[in-house]
Parts: C-alpha cells; structure tokens; sequence
C-alpha cells in the first residue's frame, strides 16, 4: 500500500484538449498525457477513449500522442511532457527498459508517472501505480485453451511473441506453465518448435507465420500474444491453405478478434476489458493528487472468449 504526503500540485494548463489539440478558456485541474505504444491498434485507442472520459469528468484535460512503437519518438514525447509541466503521464512502454531514463528525467522533475496494460522493467524507475491484465493468468487461459483446441492427439505449436513488452512476457511465461504441466502427465504431448517476433502486428505476424509454415509442414497450432499478430499469422495460414488444420488462439478481445473467431479463423481469445483499465489509471492519479492510499499495481483478470461467446455475442454480425 502506499501512501503519499507530498503532493504535486496540479497544473491548470488549458493549451491541450482533446487527442493533443486545440483551446479553450475552461480551467482544468491539470493536464494528464498519454504515450501509449500505438494508436495502430484499437486496443490503446480504446483506453485512450476511457482516460479521455474519466479524466474529463473529473475535471481534467488530455494529451494523447502515437509514439507508433518507436522507442526515440516516446522519448522525446516524454521531454515534451516534462517541458510543458503535464500534471501526471500515463504510459504503455515501447520498450520496457529503454523507457528507464524518461521516466527518471519526469521522476526528477516532480511528474508522477504511471503505467497501464504494459510495465516498465527498469531499474531506477519510479512508477507510482500500474494498471493492467492478469497477463499471466490470461496466458494460463491460452494454455488451457490450446490443450482443448489439440486434443488427446497433441501436436507442434508456434509461439508469436513480443519480448519488448513485459505483459506479453508474462502471458507467454503463463502458457507454457500450463503446457508444461500438462506435457508431464499426457499422452499426446504439446511441443513448442518455434517462438517467434510477432511484434504485435499483422505484419510482422504474417511474416514470422510464413516463415515458420516454411520450416514447419507439420505445425498445429499458434499462439499469438494478441490479436492483430494472430489475424496476421492467419492470413500466413491461409495463403498457404493450412487453415483446416492449423488452430490460432490470440490475446486481447479486439472486435476484430471476436468476430475472427465466430468466424472460425481464429479458435478463442483471453481477453482483457481495455475500458475499465482507463478508467482505473485516470481514479489512480486522482487518489495520488489527493493523497489517498492505493494498491501499486491493479490486475484485471482476463476471462476467455470461444466461439461460444462469439455466437452470443450482439456486437458481432
């Protein structure tokens, strides 16, 4: 638990509105800005969404920028937000450790810094509160649901990962925990023959799939650690016509995802609720401002999502 006795005193700053634009005449409590590790995918932009509303209800404005993975340019975002004198910043990392020495220039200049869905690693670096996924336990989830989606038979699977990031770190670390477990006392065992940059995109998903059908003609199944990798590792497979036979799972719920999966491209997902976690991250900074003692990391459980769920679900076509 933590609790703070000197507090950063909120600054009214009414330059930024909105998505890093505009003006106005209203007086904020303060400024919170938002570098998260792309607006490419739906999921940030989500969150983004959420912080935005609860930060504006709240009587605060928002600063969003699109570093677009790029460690420099959220950076030099950071020095930005350090220069103009932001209330409070909320990150996704690009990169877990490189992020180190902006969080301590803002951590040296009184700005508290806190992360959501993705962790910063470094050493010396002060993040006051941290909201994310249970990626661990989201990967327990893909584990489980790989055992499902092979069988008694087993079989080779593919892991597309994303090492940059430490919440797809731990949703990796979760479901081989659970493959492992498992391969200890089956029959039909489940081999992980290659582990793969998916770099969190489709093309990257693409690629490193394509690749990956070339070396192995017999693969069952892939696990992706989130959505767009998955739709990416997808196409790979159906181009190479090995759609029947080849189980994708994915991380995320993005709506494409969902419906991906009541579609039958893709066999289930974790999936993580990207609104309440920018909610919480906004109610966080407003407990650090006024002093208020609060967890130093908040986990939100993912829950799995089958074609099941898909069937049901009304957002869906």
């Amino acid at each position: 638990m933590k609790k703070f006795i000197n507090l950063i005193p909120a600054i009214c700053l009414t330059a930024w509105l909105g998505c890093g634009g505009g003006g106005g005449d209203t007086k904020s409590k303060g400024v919170i800005a938002y570098s998260p590790l792309t607006l490419s995918n739906p999921f940030f932009k989500v969150i983004g969404d959420h912080i935005k509303a609860e930060a504006e209800k709240n009587g605060y404005t928002v600063r969003i920028v699109d570093p677009n993975m790029d460690v420099k340019k959220q950076s030099d975002q950071m020095d930005d937000f350090i220069s103009s004198g932001v209330t409070a910043i909320i990150l996704v990392p690009c990169d877990r450790l490189s992020v180190g020495p902006s969080v301590q220039a803002a951590n040296k200049a009184g700005i508290p810094v806190f992360t959501v869905d993705a962790k910063c690693a470094a050493e010396n670096a002060k993040i006051e509160g941290h909201v994310g996924t249970d990626n661990f336990q989201g990967g327990e989830l893909a584990g489980k649901a790989m055992i499902t989606a092979l069988g008694d038979a087993g079989g080779k699977v593919l892991v597309l990962d994303f090492k940059k990031a430490n919440s797809c770190v731990l949703r990796v670390a979760g479901f081989k925990k659970v493959i492992d477990a498992h391969n200890k006392t089956a029959t039909g065992k489940i081999e992980i023959v290659s582990e793969l940059d998916g770099n969190g995109d489709r093309t990257k998903g693409y690629q490193s799939t394509a690749d990956a059908l070339q070396a192995h003609e017999d693969l069952d199944a892939i696990f992706a650690i989130n959505d767009p990798s998955a739709l990416g590792a997808y196409t790979a497979v159906k181009e190479a016509k090995r759609d029947d036979k080849i189980k994708i799972i994915g991380f995320d719920g993005q709506l494409d995802g969902k419906q991906a999966i009541k579609d039958g491209k893709l066999y289930a997902d974790p999936i993580q609720h990207p609104d309440k976690m920018g909610r919480q991250i906004v109610q966080l900074i407003m407990k650090y401002q006024a002093g208020e003692k609060f967890e130093s990391e908040t986990l939100i459980p993912a829950t799995l999502y089958t074609k099941t769920e898909a069937d049901q679900d009304p957002a869906l076509k």
